[in-house]
C-alpha cells in the first residue's frame, strides 16, 4: 500500500499532446522498423523462457499446512492431483479494511480468472494469502476471484517465504509424495499475471507513470510505489466495479490470535478492524 497521490499534474489526455499525423505507407514503414525489435525481443524472451526450464530446484516440506476453506490442508495438497502448482503469494494487511488492502497484488491476482489452459498442461494454480482464512476469503468474495484461495498460517511463513516476502509468484513441481520449488520472481516479474500493463504498453500514451521514457507533453500521472494501482478514493482500482455493483466489502472482525497490521503505512488504528 502507499498513500502516494494520485492527483494528476499533467494535462488530460483530450489535450495531451500527440503524434506526428503521417499517410499510411510513412506509418507501416515505421512500424516495419520497430517490428524488428518485436520479433527480437520475443526471441530473447523464449530464450530466456528456455534457460528458466533448466534452473536447477529446491525442496520443500509437502506437509506445510496451510488454511482453507476445510480447514488445514498440507501444500502438496494444493496440486489438487497434478504435477506442477503456480502459488501466488498475496500480501494481506490484517485487521485493516478492504480498501486499505495491497493494491498491488488486488492488481495482479484480479488478472487471473481462466486456469482451463494451465490444467491443460497438468498445472494446478493457487493463491496463498498472507492473513487469515476468515478475513482472506471475505476478500477474495468481495473481489469475486475464482481461483483457489488458502492462507498461510504464521507458522509456515518461514518455510515457504523462506527469507523473502508476499507478493511472490512462485512455481512448482510435485515427484511422488515430495515438492520442489523450480521458479520464483516479484516485483515487475509478477507483470506476467496481468495482461493490462502489456496491452497499455501497445497503446500511444503507454501506462501514464513517471518512469516511462515518453515524449514530451505525453500524460505521466503515476509513480511506480503502489499509487498506479490505486484511485483517487485511495481504493485499489480493481474494487470499484464491486462497490458499485453493491457487493458488501466488509471483513468482519479480525480473528483471534492475529495482530492488527502496523506497518509504516498504517499510522493510525485500523479502521473498521472490527464490526
Amino acid at each position: 500500500m502507499t498513500n502516494q497521490p494520485t492527483e494528476p499534474d499533467v494535462s488530460a489526455i483530450g489535450v495531451a499532446a500527440k503524434p506526428p499525423v503521417v499517410d499510411r505507407a510513412a506509418f507501416q514503414t515505421e512500424l516495419d522498423r520497430l517490428r524488428v525489435r518485436e520479433k527480437a525481443h520475443t526471441r530473447e524472451g523464449d530464450a530466456i523462457a528456455a534457460a528458466r526450464r533448466r534452473l536447477p530446484m529446491v525442496e520443500v516440506d509437502p506437509q506445510t499446512p496451510l488454511v482453507g476453506a476445510g480447514g488445514s490442508v498440507p501444500l502438496i495438497d494444493i496440486f489438487d492431483g497434478r504435477s506442477q502448482l503456480i502459488a501466488y503469494f498475496h500480501m494481506w494487511h490484517t485487521g485493516r479494511p478492504a480498501a486499505e488492502q495491497c493494491e498491488g497484488c488486488t492488481f495482479n491476482t484480479s488478472h487471473v480468472t481462466e486456469l482451463a489452459y494451465l490444467h491443460s498442461r497438468d498445472v494446478s494454480y493457487a493463491v496463498l494469502c498472507e492473513g487469515p482464512y476468515e478475513e482472506a476469503s471475505r476478500y477474495r468474495e468481495f473481489m469475486g476471484y475464482p481461483v483457489p484461495w488458502y492462507s498461510v498460517p504464521q507458522d509456515s511463513v518461514d518455510r515457504l517465504i523462506a527469507d523473502r516476502y508476499f507478493g511472490i509468484l512462485a512455481c512448482y513441481l510435485r515427484d511422488g509424495d515430495r515438492v520442489f520449488e523450480t521458479y520464483w520472481t516479484s516485483g515487475r516479474g509478477d507483470e506476467v499475471m496481468a495482461p493490462s500493463y502489456g496491452l497499455l504498453d501497445r497503446t500511444v500514451y503507454g501506462r501514464h507513470e513517471f518512469w516511462e521514457d515518453s515524449p514530451e507533453g505525453w500524460p505521466q500521472r503515476w509513480g511506480s510505489q503502489g499509487g498506479q494501482f490505486r484511485q483517487e478514493d485511495g481504493r485499489p482500482m480493481a474494487q470499484r466495479s464491486r462497490i458499485q455493483a453493491g457487493r458488501d466489502d466488509d471483513l468482519g472482525t479480525m480473528p483471534d490470535g492475529w495482530t492488527a497490521c502496523s506497518c509504516s503505512l498504517h499510522s493510525g488504528p485500523p479502521a473498521a478492524a472490527t464490526k
